[in-house]
């Protein structure tokens, strides 16, 4: 892509810059994270674009400083790889979030270098950086100066007492410190205690710059509507009176600081970070300071956790205004308060919380996770995620609301001719003269106005509520209509029903896009329209001048797409699963998932039967009469279940590498859910839409926490490294029993697991040389012909 495609602020729009805090690249992102910044930042630049002002969202991984050079040690690599592989995963949960970056780069390059050093060389020509000796904790174990993150101890704060505070910033009180503070300090790699050194670095004198600060806090936190988090937060750090502040450090990862004296260090990476954003742009086109130095012609919005916002209102301002150049000053800062998981805190380090990766493998879609985070936002305080609320909010008000309202209008306008309008959008005039129609359109009118106040403030969740509120306004309207009677009473009104429901259809699929773009698409799709041409809300094109008439929305004469269900229940098993499996921290789920596996060998392995303990239970009552040994026969085969059945879907278990969760019709009107230990032998595409043998009366067994209905049969050979499907002829009925001549007799319900009946049928069950399953002599028989194996003979069946 050339420079030619890049965007650049354009004289008599709207030109605004969005910038997410940088994540860390040191660690998976959470839930928490991915609202906290990259997801907010992305629904106001969607929503930017949809109004059509030129908009560029800058982000990338932050990845100089001491947490990179500790994780490089965790891992025995150097801080390179550490950031190329964590960048990669960052940038992929992003993708699969859909966050619509303009550029997502990252810190460690050259222009990183390039900016900063020019930055710092301003700081010293314009004399706000000073020389002074600080004292700083010492490992002699490590041999070398602590940074910050590497010394923990007790947070000095009254009425905190916080045991693992670091030594830049307490966690849960967001104090920031000095390794100097902390009470019983210890180095977080060998544990020991360090001791004081002093050491030389340059700093920032915020107190000089303190009055062009508050100048700029005053005048910026009032035009830009600065949220009340962000003004308290830094009012806090100015009524606390501004310190000088050490922009350089004992590492040898970051940027170096260019100067004599100072070479051997780097900048302190809350000095850099935000540089970062410039940096990054810097990346993404070569005219970036014509979005960089220019404050007349564009706005700088940045989105932010709480705990960044000192470093963004009082550092990094107090950097640009220290080089005396005209920058782009931040106008609006967006703030969230912390997403808390369950019974506690979301913590990388703890490894507590549900992750991006997570999320991904969990098969609920990217559009369902943002809504929830976005509906959750923690905006003026902390909020929490429960899967029991996100359930909720699914299944009521994405399926039951947005998702019934879209599918009743399109399926009723697709249906054919004489039973609706054969997918075409109906010629609807005189609308004017239907009260309910107007009446619609002026509640649907008012509630567009309060989207769009709510949206330029950045009230993104007041933004959401305030869209899906016109899915409810359209659910309301199809009740009251009674289309389905107006249809041949009075087809008139209908047509006006259907024609102004669609219009509503479109508009709530442009409101949503900025929270559920994935869903758009969809939408589009079903109404047969193009996201390049049709997708916009600006006032320019009279788009929000039309929603406070939908049916224009769309032409009569339209041909829509095929309606489809949008959003599928999350059932409380499924919610049960999910809670149980991210529980603890990611090192307990790991331990158990290591019992799991070994569970689940153990349960595979019980299915083999010795014969010789069938010999060892005769063998107690030794000489007894033929009479005790009539009474204690032997089970048969008639005591199962074993059924017909054809595997619908299978797809691999979500939480065991070796496990296929297949859905088979066994004849009973709804499939059931089995779980087979066969993805080592039969690959995916083998077993989908394929006919197998199933034993349909074994209690049921949670595997990895699915549960498991019945057992598909297989052969495998003697040393099990080959395993196959035993199969029923083709033209064999779905559901019908599996019979072996000779003995009769109805199934158990359930078989009684302490008598051990299917370990003691199982032992006599095998495939003969002629590849036919049988019990004993006997094969397995069905109405169309036996049932065979493709090449294992004399094999064991189970």
């Amino acid at each position: 892509m050339g420079d030619s495609t890049k965007k650049v602020p354009i004289a008599g729009r709207r030109n605004i810059l969005i910038t997410s805090a940088l994540p860390y690249v040191n660690n998976v992102p959470h839930l928490g994270n991915i609202i906290g910044c990259v997801l907010s930042a992305d629904v106001f630049a969607r929503y930017c674009r949809i109004r059509d002002y030129n908009i560029i969202y800058m982000c990338g991984t932050d990845e100089y400083g001491t947490a990179t050079e500790t994780k490089a040690t965790e891992e025995n690599c150097s801080p390179k790889e550490i950031c190329d592989k964590y960048h990669a995963i960052h940038r992929d949960i992003y993708k699969w979030f859909d966050i619509s970056f303009d550029h997502f780069g990252r810190t460690s390059t050259p222009e990183q270098t390039e900016v900063c050093q020019a930055i710092f060389h301003k700081l010293m020509e314009n004399e706000w950086l000073t020389e002074n000796t600080m004292q700083q904790p010492y490992c002699d174990t490590c041999q070398k100066f602590l940074a910050d993150r590497l010394v923990e101890g007790t947070c000095p704060t009254p009425g905190c007492n916080y045991d693992s505070a670091r030594g830049d910033q307490c966690e849960k009180c967001g104090k920031l410190l000095n390794p100097t503070e902390l009470i019983d300090p210890k180095c977080k790699v060998c544990r020991n205690t360090p001791h004081i050194r002093d050491t030389d670095h340059l700093f920032l004198e915020l107190p000089l710059l303190r009055e062009r600060l508050e100048n700029y806090i005053t005048e910026m936190s009032v035009a830009g509507s600065w949220s009340q988090n962000a003004i308290q937060a830094t009012n806090a750090w100015l009524k606390e009176g501004l310190k000088p502040r050490c922009i350089t450090r004992d590492l040898k990862w970051g940027v170096p600081v260019p100067h004599e004296k100072y070479k051997e260090k780097v900048f302190y990476v809350w000095f850099d970070a935000p540089i970062g954003y410039i940096s990054i742009t810097a990346c993404y086109t070569p005219d970036w300071e014509k979005w960089w130095k220019n404050p007349d012609n564009v706005e700088l919005y940045q989105f932010m956790g709480k705990d960044n916002v000192p470093f963004h209102t009082v550092m990094f301002p107090s950097t640009l205004l220290g080089t005396g150049e005209k920058w782009t000053m931040m106008k609006t800062i967006s703030v969230t308060e912390y997403l808390n998981y369950e019974a506690g805190k979301f913590s990388k380090s703890k490894g507590i919380g549900v992750f991006g990766n997570d999320a991904k493998g969990t098969n609920i879609p990217p559009e369902v996770w943002r809504y929830y985070l976005l509906t959750n936002r923690p905006e003026v305080s902390d909020t929490l995620f429960t899967w029991a609320d996100l359930q909720a909010k699914l299944n009521s008000e994405l399926l039951s609301n947005l998702g019934n309202f879209i599918n009743r209008v399109l399926s009723f306008i697709a249906k054919p001719a004489g039973a609706g309008y054969d997918s075409i959008i109906p010629d609807a005039p005189n609308v004017e003269s239907h009260q309910l129609t107007k009446t619609l359109a002026e509640n649907v009118g008012k509630l567009v106005e309060q989207y769009i106040d709510a949206m330029e403030k950045v009230k993104l969740k007041q933004g959401l509520k305030t869209a899906m509120s016109i899915s409810s306004e359209g659910n309301a309207y199809l009740q009251e209509s009674q289309f389905w009677k107006l249809f041949k009473e009075d087809p008139a009104a209908c047509a006006i029903v259907m024609k102004t429901s669609a219009g509503l259809v479109y508009l709530l699929a442009c409101l949503l896009e900025p929270f559920m773009p994935s869903f758009t698409d969809e939408v589009l799709k079903q109404l047969n329209l193009s996201r390049e041409t049709h997708l916009s809300f600006s006032d320019e094109k009279g788009d929000v001048d039309k929603a406070k008439k939908p049916w224009e929305f769309l032409p009569a004469g339209h041909k829509i797409g095929r309606p489809e269900p949008l959003f599928k229940e999350l059932k409380d098993e499924e919610v049960e699963f999910f809670r149980q499996k991210f529980a603890g921290s990611q090192a307990d789920r790991k331990l158990k998932e290591e019992a799991d596996a070994k569970a689940v060998a153990e349960q595979l392995k019980k299915t083999k039967l010795a014969d010789g303990n069938n010999k060892k239970e005769k063998n107690k009552s030794g000489g007894s009469s033929s009479k005790s040994k009539a009474t204690e026969a032997e089970p048969t085969i008639s005591k199962l279940d074993i059924r017909v059945g054809l595997i619908t879907e299978a797809k691999k278990h979500p939480d065991a590498d070796s496990l296929y969760v297949e859905d088979i019709d066994v004849g009973e009107g709804s499939t059931r859910t089995v779980v087979s230990g066969l993805v080592k032998y039969i690959p995916l595409e083998e077993m989908q839409n394929r006919r197998v043998c199933v034993l349909c009366n074994l209690k049921p067994v949670a595997m990895r926490g699915i549960k498991s209905h019945a057992m598909v049969l297989a052969a495998s050979n003697e040393d099990h490294t080959k395993v196959e499907l035993v199969e029923p002829p083709a033209s064999a009925k779905i559901g019908e029993r599996v019979t072996f001549p000779g003995f009769s007799g109805e199934p158990d319900g359930l078989l009684n697991a302490k008598s051990k009946v299917w370990e003691k049928i199982q032992a006599e069950l095998h495939t003969d040389v002629q590849l036919v399953a049988s019990y004993k002599d006997v094969p397995f028989t069905t109405s169309a012909g036996v049932c065979k194996v493709a090449s294992i003979a004399n094999g064991e069946i189970r």
